[in-house]
């Protein structure tokens, strides 16, 4: 009926795969692998409740009125301190700009440098997140594969010679769809290929935290080395989602623009939230929460490729995870997900098919496995219920 009235840009943009997914596994009788939600059990609760009501009383109406655009200061500032801690990256508080979830940082970043019709370079496959919000945008995806250490590199060769994106987007650490981690050799040949490219590259690092083995961190992608790179960090894997508190560490100048078009968006991210998180951090030992959440993620991806190992027909290929909050899957060449898809529904188990991972998907083989927001057994039935679906197929 309204159609007529709609916009280009909503007309070529798709709906949420996930979310529309996430309706059909509202029933409690299903066991649902498909959304990317951390497990409640994770939250500091009793910590963040002790903080609220420190809030109210040492600032009162300040945490309910409107405030800046760049956000919280002293939220700014923690993030600068964590970042030199643990990556010696340069930077100060000028760097730093607060957002609505990581997927706001992607919506302004959009705005501030995507016309209709630039190349844009994602992994393949990729964030389907990314490629909803620059779709928005009207953006030319262009892809590169990925392999088990990182991005292809003959295959980025090719890409930035082919296509000369003005923007890439990759996900270094624990990526998402597949789990899978680029090493410190891969990283310094793509920088290698890119350094002198003409290129804005975005590295978005929602899972990095959560490396289930203490070796050493891995550092970004040119890091200190250029002036092109937007970095993007989340507190919602390992504080809470609910608060929607994601933030873009980029040079001051970029800032400066991604501060207009937020401006344009929604003037500041929730004020209240914003004092709450900065005061839990402030007073409570976030890495020591931190490795809470990732012995609980361990022993939950454990049990998924445990369970993956014993059930699923040996044709079927899986990504052995290190960190994060997935597991990537492939079936047979030339089964279809959509058809396994149906018959998981009906064994009342449900996952997130490959389609909105790709540019242009076809027939498509593999499928996003979650396994932070279930306990061991649950993981362990659901994965014997997709087992007997893919007898099936």
């Amino acid at each position: 009926m309204f159609e007529k009235f709609y916009s280009e840009r909503i007309k070529n943009t798709p709906s949420s795969f996930i979310r529309e997914i996430l309706k059909v596994t509202q029933s409690p009788d299903i066991i649902s692998f498909a959304g990317g939600l951390p497990n409640p059990i994770s939250f500091p609760q009793e910590e963040l409740k002790i903080s609220m009501n420190r809030i109210a009383d040492k600032y009162g109406s300040k945490i309910y009125q409107y405030s800046t655009t760049l956000g919280l200061d002293s939220l700014r500032q923690y993030i600068v301190d964590r970042y030199k801690k643990l990556w010696g990256m340069n930077i100060t508080i000028d760097n730093v700009i607060i957002t609505t979830g990581s997927q706001q940082a992607l919506d302004l970043i959009g705005k501030v440098f995507v016309n209709e019709g630039d190349n844009v370079m994602v992994e393949k496959p990729s964030y389907l997140g990314l490629l909803q919000s620059f779709c928005l945008f009207k953006a030319n995806f262009v892809t590169t594969k990925l392999n088990e250490d990182g991005l292809d590199i003959e295959d980025l060769k090719n890409t930035l010679k082919l296509h000369k994106p003005k923007v890439a987007y990759l996900i270094p650490n624990f990526q998402n769809p597949t789990g899978l981690t680029y090493t410190k050799e891969n990283r310094e040949k793509v920088f290698e290929c890119i350094k002198d490219e003409d290129m804005i590259l975005i590295q978005d690092d929602p899972y990095g935290e959560l490396r289930f083995e203490d070796n050493e961190r891995i550092p970004y992608i040119g890091m200190n080395q250029s002036d092109k790179n937007i970095y993007l960090g989340s507190f919602s894997k390992i504080v809470t989602p609910g608060m929607r508190l994601g933030y873009i560490i980029a040079h001051k100048e970029i800032i400066k623009e991604l501060e207009t078009a937020k401006q344009a968006s929604d003037l500041h991210s929730n004020i209240f939230g914003q004092y709450l998180i900065s005061d839990y951090l402030y007073n409570n030992d976030l890495d020591k929460h931190i490795e809470k959440i990732k012995a609980l993620y361990k022993s939950q991806a454990k049990a998924m490729t445990g369970a993956m190992e014993e059930y699923f027909p040996k044709t079927v290929k899986f990504t052995y995870p290190k960190g994060g909050m997935f597991t990537w899957v492939t079936l047979e060449e030339g089964k279809d997900v959509l058809t396994l898809f149906d018959k998981a529904i009906n064994k009342k188990v449900a996952f997130v098919p490959g389609h909105p991972f790709y540019v242009n998907p076809d027939k498509v083989n593999t499928l996003r496995l979650n396994y932070t927001n279930a306990d061991s057994e649950t993981i362990k039935e659901g994965i014997m219920r997709l087992s007997e679906a893919l007898k099936e197929i």
